[in-house]
């Protein structure tokens, strides 16, 4: 199928698990994550209607990203090096991965040479697997007291990656975890920080992603197919 029938489909699938989860669909954003896909596909994709678009490594999307001109919200959803922000400083509607203080130090400062204030997402490993980056989730309520001290930096919500599994209990969980944890942040009353998203769920996983919570679901595979090599 084309990108146009796939964004047509995907988009009825989060509908349905959000109304399935007595939520209002509009309260869930798909990210559409075009890592190594080129320029052109993106172009394709925001004509079919994708407004926001998703980054995982900077430097692909600084090769790509002149060559999109149609106007979109690009989305920074992988692991970022405090070697490369300098790069990234007002480059993305938002940074999902966020995951020590250094980097959220190094981050608010480039934000105030440049005037810039960068929303950003707490990446936090609530599967325990030591694959994937994140903090543990009781080093959370440290970093976000920090990040609430810097002055170019505004943090509005956490991510998540779900285990790589295919038992659904084990899935909720993880996303479960998230969202319980967002719950428990926003009642420690951390001055000037609201957890209002969650972005957890990707294409084998979004739609339990939405029952537990999710605001952001991050889809490529679903929407464009099989990475290009």
């Amino acid at each position: 199928m084309s990108i146009a029938e796939n964004w047509k489909r995907v988009n009825e699938r989060v509908a349905e698990a959000a109304v399935k989860a007595g939520r209002d669909p509009s309260d869930v954003t798909i990210i559409a994550v075009t890592k190594t896909h080129p320029a052109e596909t993106v172009e394709e994709a925001i004509a079919a209607g994708v407004t926001d678009v998703g980054e995982n490594r900077v430097q692909e999307f600084l090769s790509k990203e002149p060559g999109v001109t149609s106007p979109c919200r690009w989305h920074l959803i992988g692991h970022l090096q405090t070697n490369k922000v300098n790069k990234v400083i007002g480059k993305f509607e938002m940074i999902h991965s966020v995951d020590s203080l250094k980097l959220a130090e190094k981050l608010s400062s480039g934000g105030e040479r440049e005037g810039i204030t960068t929303d950003i997402l707490v990446e936090v490993n609530t599967s325990g697997e030591e694959s994937k980056f994140g903090l543990e989730t009781d080093n959370a309520l440290e970093l976000c007291t920090g990040i609430a001290d810097l002055p170019a930096l505004n943090l509005r919500g956490l991510m998540t990656v779900g285990p790589w599994v295919d038992d659904a209990a084990v899935l909720s969980k993880a996303f479960s975890s998230l969202r319980i944890l967002g719950e428990k942040l926003n009642a420690a009353g951390i001055n000037g920080i609201s957890i209002e998203h969650l972005s957890m769920g990707m294409t084998d996983d979004f739609e339990i992603a939405i029952a537990e919570g999710s605001t952001i679901v991050r889809l490529g595979r679903v929407i464009f197919g099989a990475r290009r090599l």
